[in-house]
């Protein structure tokens, strides 16, 4: 059975010594969605949130977040990202906003924890600029969706499942 990696033999936190693993170029991809009312969307779309560039911060912040991810999550190590993404497109079936992210780093460990965030916290910064018109918004399917390299191999998700 696999264990916790961040977990010591005596149950106790600890940071995965990561000083011996072979450096590789290693990608993930995760993904969200911002659920809202039709004209939440249209609104955002045509520029005229009060708050400004909706989707346009929301990259940034994304982004930044990817950047800061280990200040946020404990135990994450700090990198040096070499890439980092965050695309948002408009899905009139939600109706609402589909944002992407994409991380990507030479070095010995995973970005997943990194384009997490970044899907994350572009996702509430949506919901951030858009609540004054739409409380009612709701954030969902924050997940991984594929990650390239390292010892484990890569990982692609079921579309449409969890897991």
């Amino acid at each position: 059975m696999a264990r916790l990696t961040h977990l010591g033999a005596d149950g106790k936190a600890d940071m995965v010594d990561v000083g011996t693993k072979a450096e590789t170029e290693r990608t993930a991809i995760a993904e969200g969605s911002v659920t809202m009312q039709p004209e939440t969307l249209r609104i955002i779309l045509d520029g005229n949130a009060k708050k400004g560039d909706v989707l346009g911060a929301a990259r940034i912040a994304g982004i930044m977040a990817a950047k800061k991810t280990h200040d946020l999550i404990p135990l994450c190590h700090p990198l040096l990202l070499t890439k980092v993404a965050v695309d948002i497109e408009p899905d009139e079936t939600l109706p609402g906003l589909r944002v992407t992210a994409l991380a990507r780093v030479t070095g010995k460990t995973g970005v997943e924890m990194e384009a997490l965030t970044a899907a994350s916290v572009a996702c509430l910064t949506i919901y951030d600029m858009a609540k004054a018109v739409d409380r009612g918004m709701v954030i969902s399917g924050i997940r991984l969706v594929e990650k390239t390299g390292g010892k484990s191999g890569d990982y692609k998700a079921k579309p449409g499942a969890a897991g």
